[in-house]
């Protein structure tokens, strides 16, 4: 290697620096870059000389994950937008750069939380009690200082006039006492001019001291006031905006097409989310009529990417597209139903069943009404603006009670669909299943305006429904930062399996996710499938009725056997101004060659139809794509009128927390701050979410002194590890991914849960 790593003490030089090997392509391999570590972030560059002036590309170790590969190799990524694959000349040298980075990802953490602590400690300095405590002080100190002030007056006149009366003796031995006594005056004096020294200093330094902290505290509430006010005039513009193109469409004739609307794109208004691109985006609808036309943009060029192994933010990369006319069967839509007797006759135990009992169990139709408690929101919300959702501490108002590993199990709600795909002979026709899937299980959302509880580390979840619903799926919380899940689940025909994990900001107005990971889907037959979630933003977080939207870009890729084979989907966002239903999804069915398929087209909070592509007529240009009668692939399944007393939860949601024995002591459902929220004890459930917070904190703070420790002595320190999940390469991507290790069920029949941790 030539330059064997450096490591450094001090704090604004550069932890450790030195030569490794990093992955670029397939047609380069690794490369030689000098990598560089400091400040909790690995930079690196070409070479040496670079450090001045090019940085190649840079991560953060805050919420990153570090893995080792093998005995020179690691990986370094954080939850999907960046991935850097290391090789080291030698395992002395891997082991020294992953100790180091380990111990560079602790101090990270551990200095944002200081600074989030030190900024709620300044926050919360402001109170009317605080500020007379502080002026009550200084008064105190003025009065110390005026009571010197008059001690050096009096003192000082004394002196003056033993001098005085000195000057004026010529007697020695008067003039002897009379030096006595000015020694003694001077005494006093000096001893009052230190004392009003001293008081001086100590006003001086109180004086100073709350005088930085008031400026900065009126700093922060005049940005605060800033971002409120520009909220604010966004509203009214928005408001007038929306009362003019009100009266616009008020006086407009309802039967005219005006030539201004085939610009719609120009002219959509989004409330959250401004879409900066001129041309239309991946399968967006230009136009439709209520003949059953409707026109798609398919996108020619290569493939959307949404991470980038060098770059942290997204690639925006600019798509060819095609403009294409799609003609509907004109026949009423057939709804596809499950063959019961099909189903029945499936073997369960082929999928790992877990009884084989007939009876199937009783199962609770609604949970506890949610209560009412008042909550003052801006002073919450005003001191999160700007913050990553994960590092927000929010009480229990917001939540529902449903940890994020249950909520990701109710995307198999309409598991349904997938034991349809897995029958389907035709890969094109699966895949448009498989699509129906994936939009059905945003439909939750139109309703759920409840965040659910941010899992602990190791935190688990596993829902058994092999008896009625025809699956099961384990759930576990692998990482805390970032904060990642990992999946696993098992139905007929079929495996799903993802790791979710996603970036969030609050901006005030909304709230956005943006998901990174990746998921994937397998049918008994080979066919494999993968796809990543699109946007979520919540809007009206401060003012107005809370509503939800998805919005975005969704390929779904074939895997394996069915490479080539791509699905691409468009949430199209809200606007006011458009003509379409809202909260509509359109895309195509595309094979290797381009050709189109199968059309979807539906709404994500209802139902989406799919329709066979049965000819082509036009130009090769402009063609028009004419379809078979359209096929319900999923219609929803409305909840109980009175799902809104409680959380407007589903009847599946309903039965996600239920208590269930014989589950592992780190199940959500035994979770007491959860538990005793959905039981109407908020109070209590926001003290013992503090309690467990703090809890993982220590746990966390032990880990990284045993890591420094270990450190120091040279000796190997054990990351931690999840427990059903193991870090494997994923071989479709080339990245990390955790894969389920196939140990949980077994453990669960024998009752052997002795390799849990104490979470709860």
């Amino acid at each position: 290697m030539g330059d064997g790593p450096n490591i450094k003490g001090s704090q604004s030089e550069p932890v450790m620096k030195g030569w490794l090997f990093k992955w670029t392509n397939y047609l380069k391999g690794y490369q030689r870059r000098w990598f560089v570590l400091q400040n909790g972030l690995l930079s690196y560059y070409r070479n040496q000389a670079e450090m001045a002036h090019t940085c190649r590309g840079s991560i953060s170790l805050h919420g990153a994950l570090i893995h080792t590969v093998d005995a020179c190799s690691f990986v370094i990524t954080n939850g999907g937008t960046q991935t850097f694959h290391i090789k080291a000349a030698s395992e002395v040298e891997r082991q020294s750069w992953v100790t180091a980075l380990e111990l560079a990802k602790a101090k990270a953490i551990r200095s944002m939380e200081s600074e989030e602590e030190e900024e709620e400690v300044e926050e919360g300095s402001g109170s009317p009690e605080e500020w007379s405590n502080v002026v009550r002080e200084l008064q105190a100190k003025l009065e110390d200082l005026r009571t010197c002030s008059e001690l050096i007056a009096k003192h000082g006149g004394a002196l003056q006039r033993a001098l005085g009366e000195l000057e004026i003796n010529v007697d020695a031995e008067s003039a002897q006492g009379k030096s006595k006594a000015v020694q003694e005056r001077a005494t006093l004096f000096r001893i009052a001019s230190n004392a009003m020294m001293n008081s001086c200093t100590d006003y001086l330094n109180m004086a100073l001291n709350h005088g930085h902290k008031w400026t900065r505290l009126l700093q922060h509430e005049r940005e605060q006031r800033q971002r409120l006010q520009e909220m604010v005039e966004t509203l009214a513009q928005q408001h007038s905006k929306l009362e003019q193109a009100a009266a616009a469409n008020a006086q407009r004739p309802s039967n005219v097409v005006s030539a201004s609307e085939d610009d719609e794109d120009e002219n959509e208004f989004y409330d959250a989310v401004a879409d900066g691109s001129n041309s239309a985006p991946i399968g967006s609808v230009v136009g439709t009529t209520s003949d059953g036309r409707f026109t798609l943009n398919i996108p020619t060029g290569p493939p959307h990417r949404r991470n980038s192994s060098d770059s942290s933010s997204e690639t925006d990369e600019t798509q060819e597209s095609q403009q294409v006319v799609v003609v509907t069967g004109t026949s009423h839509a057939q709804k596809i139903e499950k063959e019961p007797a099909e189903v029945a006759n499936e073997s369960i135990e082929s999928v790992g069943g877990a009884s084989g009992s007939n009876t199937k169990r009783v199962r609770r139709t609604c949970v506890p009404d949610k209560p009412n408690y008042p909550l003052n929101l801006w002073s919450i919300v005003k001191n999160c603006i700007g913050k990553d959702l994960t590092k927000i501490p929010i009480p229990v108002n917001f939540n529902e009670p449903l940890s994020m590993l249950q909520r990701l199990t109710e995307d198999f709600e309409y598991s349904e669909i997938l034991d349809v795909a897995s029958r389907c002979d035709d890969p094109s026709e699966q895949l448009a299943y498989v699509a129906a899937f994936t939009i059905s299980s945003y439909s939750t959302t139109s309703s759920r305006i409840g965040k659910p509880f941010n899992p602990l580390l190791g935190e688990t979840y596993e829902c058994d429904r092999m008896d009625d619903l025809g699956w099961k799926v384990l759930n576990e919380q692998v990482s805390h930062h970032p904060p990642m899940v990992a999946q696993h689940c098992v139905g007929r025909g079929w495996t799903c399996w993802q790791e979710f994990t996603m970036t969030s900001k609050f901006r005030g107005k909304y709230l956005q996710i943006v998901p990174l990971g990746i998921a994937y889907v397998e049918f008994q037959n080979g066919n494999k499938y993968s796809w990543r979630k699109v946007t979520t933003t919540v809007h009206n977080i401060i003012v107005g009725k809370l509503w939800v939207d998805q919005h975005g870009d969704m390929e779904i890729i074939g895997r394996g056997t069915t490479s080539g084979l791509k699905c691409h989907l468009k949430f199209i966002p809200y606007s006011y101004f458009s003509k379409e239903s809202q909260r509509r999804v359109k895309g195509v069915v595309m094979d290797n060659s381009g050709k189109v398929n199968w059309i979807i087209n539906g709404t994500w909070d209802d139902k989406v139809e799919i329709c066979k592509v049965t000819g082509v007529s036009g130009s090769e240009t402009n063609p028009i794509y004419e379809t078979n009668s359209p096929i319900v692939a999923w219609s929803r399944k409305l909840p109980n009128p009175d799902s809104q007393k409680y959380y407007n939860f589903t009847l599946l949601a309903c039965q996600m927390n239920e208590p269930e024995e014989g589950v592992a002591p780190t199940d959500s459902r035994l979770r007491p701050d959860q538990r005793l929220m959905e039981n109407q004890m908020w109070d209590e459930a926001n003290s013992e979410k503090v309690r467990l917070e703090e809890k993982q904190r220590a746990v966390r703070r032990q880990r990284e002194a045993e890591a420094e420790q270990a450190a120091q002595t040279g000796q190997p320190f054990k990351q931690y590890e999840p427990i059903w999940f193991k870090q494997v390469k994923d071989e479709d991507t080339g990245g990390v991914i955790h894969k389920y290790t196939g140990k949980y069920w077994e453990c669960k029949n024998k009752q052997d849960w002795s390799m849990c941790p104490d979470i709860f």
